[in-house]
């Protein structure tokens, strides 16, 4: 692996191999999404315990002070809105990778759409984004999208869309989280981020969510509504942190998340 590359990865996943990503890309084809308004004040107070952020360059640009020494994860890939639901998937390469390189991004983010009506489409784009960023040293994230069709969240949909982003030549892949979760993280060969998706019905959940994937075999979280959406986002995410690099169990972070809205905010 290229020095290059290797020392992008290396500051996306810390020492422990592990990752908490946060997800602020939504707006990319769902607009103004709730508590993601203003994308500056929803972002700041989050970065501190955030690893690396994943979002798209007009956020980056206005929403996130250059002197900020976060990594970031680059979405290039759109092309579609909510407005046309039936064709979401219809997605190109929207950014160009030296235009990730002039915003120093760490990696760059596209959705492949496996078994959709353009899986071929998304998949050809994956491949053409690994030749355009491995002149570059630059990690390409595959975001392995289900959208509506939810009954594909099982075991062998995943497992098969996870190894083929990872044979197409992406350096990790982006999922969500299902039963059997071991089957997909034990036949892909590069490391598995896990979505949170919509909003969790209660904070156990997403906490025995990011629990489970680790010990399944994930190697961190890329969320975002899950965060940013809950009422005590920061106390949220530093209890999503606990879990990913401190070992905390689901208990133990529900207890932190409780300590921490007590406590005055201080600010980093």
């Amino acid at each position: 692996m290229d020095w290059g590359l290797h020392n992008r990865l290396a500051r996306i996943f810390q020492r422990d191999h592990r990752t908490v990503m946060l997800a602020v890309d939504h707006g990319y084809f769902m607009g103004p999404t709730t508590r993601l308004e203003d994308p500056r004040a929803t972002i700041a107070p989050l970065l501190p315990y955030a690893d690396a952020i994943m979002l798209t360059r007009g956020v980056l640009r206005n929403c996130v002070d250059p002197d900020v020494p976060i990594p970031v994860v680059l979405r290039v890939s759109g092309g579609t809105t909510i407005l046309r639901k039936d064709e979401l998937p219809n997605e190109t390469i929207m950014t160009t990778v030296e235009d990730a390189v002039r915003l120093n991004a760490c990696a760059v983010a596209l959705s492949i759409f496996v078994g959709s009506d353009y899986e071929h489409q998304t998949l050809a784009n994956l491949a053409r984004l690994v030749d355009m960023a491995i002149p570059y040293g630059m990690p390409v994230l595959a975001v392995t999208a289900v959208g509506k069709e939810l009954e594909k969240r099982d075991a062998r949909y995943l497992a098969l869309a996870c190894r083929v982003a990872a044979e197409f030549g992406a350096h990790f892949v982006k999922t969500y989280f299902c039963e059997n979760f071991e089957r997909v993280a034990g036949s892909c060969p590069v490391p598995l981020v896990i979505a949170g998706g919509p909003k969790l019905d209660s904070d156990m959940a997403v906490f025995e969510l990011v629990y489970r994937a680790l010990q399944e075999g994930a190697a961190g979280v890329d969320m975002g509504r899950n965060i940013w959406q809950s009422d005590y986002p920061v106390p949220m995410i530093r209890a999503i942190r606990a879990i990913v690099h401190e070992q905390y169990t689901p208990q133990q972070a529900l207890e932190l998340l409780r300590e921490l809205r007590t406590t005055p905010t201080v600010q980093v």
